[in-house]
């Protein structure tokens, strides 16, 4: 019997979870949301039967299994905690919270109901991500010395941003927090704990109260480095990562035709200093969001662990803050 699903929220993103739960074989049977004609809309896009315009009565629900909680950053929190006390597993968008005692409140109070829950930073189940991790795991990189992580976008061209993204009382931090969150938990994904972080950032294209421009550069654990690069300065859409190794190298971005991730190596006879050999992994263009649901309802009924846990959401939350502190003070965070 499939699960039946709640989303509460249905903005933009939303979207993307509905899509994923039908690709999954689950069933979407309510919907939340505090704008009644947005609620209304959804419902007849969607033909969802049950739409509330408080997510209490969505809770109260006892056929709903799980439910995607889709809201802006400030209300993670709260809808989080009712769902994990009402029994529901829980897929919570990215950032877990801007509060890092919030976002560990969330995290306890989930394990205290037995419910699961798998933060939306979706980077993990791209599968180049994955094959990079398991080549990683491997040891076919050798020891991994450099990492370069990059998400960015112009706004689709826009000539300014929206209040909801641009002022700091709304939004709570630029593109550092909105995409630099997602570029976080991958660096951490591919290299493990951070030891230390120094940011650079700055407003250098939009009259905003947040910056459109930031640059991190990590220190991990293992000794590897890295840079975090965020932006609204850039002209389209930009994601990607590059990793480097002892014994070989990485390279994957959207700005190629195809979602290929490329292995450069030297194991024939010949090779020159810019003639590799190189492996192409080709991948499904099913979407990345829709396999971030997939791999929920898979943890859900058993048959994988948790790809994104609420101690990865809240440790890239800490890589956040700490970043925004370096650029506050100009100075070097060791963690």
């Amino acid at each position: 019997m499939s699960l039946k699903i709640g989303i509460i929220g249905v903005g933009g993103i939303a979207k993307r979870h509905f899509e994923g739960y039908q690709m999954a074989g689950a069933e979407v049977i309510a919907i939340a949301d505090v704008f009644e004609a947005s609620l209304n809309a959804r419902q007849q896009e969607w033909g969802v039967r049950n739409a509330f315009l408080n997510y209490e009565d969505l809770l109260n629900l006892d056929e709903v299994d799980a439910v995607s909680i889709c809201t802006p950053n400030a209300y993670h929190h709260p809808a989080t905690i009712a769902a994990a006390k009402a029994g529901k597993h829980i897929l919570c968008e990215k950032p877990i919270s801007l509060n890092l005692e919030k976002a560990q409140e969330m995290i306890d109070v989930a394990k205290k109901n037995k419910v699961i829950l798998q933060i939306g930073h979706h980077m993990r189940s791209n599968g180049a991500a994955l094959k990079a991790k398991q080549m990683i795991d491997n040891g076919d990189l050798g020891r991994v010395t450099f990492m370069r992580l990059r998400q960015a976008h112009d706004w689709a061209g826009a000539e300014t941003v929206r209040d909801s993204f641009g002022k700091l009382a709304n939004s709570g931090g630029g593109t550092l927090l909105d995409n630099g969150c997602h570029m976080f938990d991958l660096a951490r994904y591919f290299g493990g704990e951070v030891n230390s972080l120094y940011c650079q950032m700055g407003a250098l294209k939009f009259d905003v109260e947040v910056e459109d421009t930031s640059v991190v550069t990590l220190t991990f654990k293992s000794g590897t480095l890295a840079s975090v690069e965020n932006a609204w300065t850039a002209t389209g859409w930009e994601e990607g990562f590059w990793i480097y190794g002892s014994k070989g190298s990485l390279e994957y971005t959207n700005r190629w035709e195809e979602p290929v991730l490329k292995h450069r190596f030297r194991e024939s006879p010949g090779t020159l200093w810019a003639d590799t050999d190189v492996a192409i992994y080709n991948f499904h263009t099913a979407g990345v969001g829709q396999r971030h649901i997939m791999n929920f309802i898979d943890a859900i009924e058993g048959k994988r662990e948790v790809i994104c846990t609420g101690k990865d959401g809240l440790e890239a939350v800490r890589l956040v803050l700490s970043s925004y502190e370096s650029a506050k003070t100009g100075l070097p965070v060791t963690l």
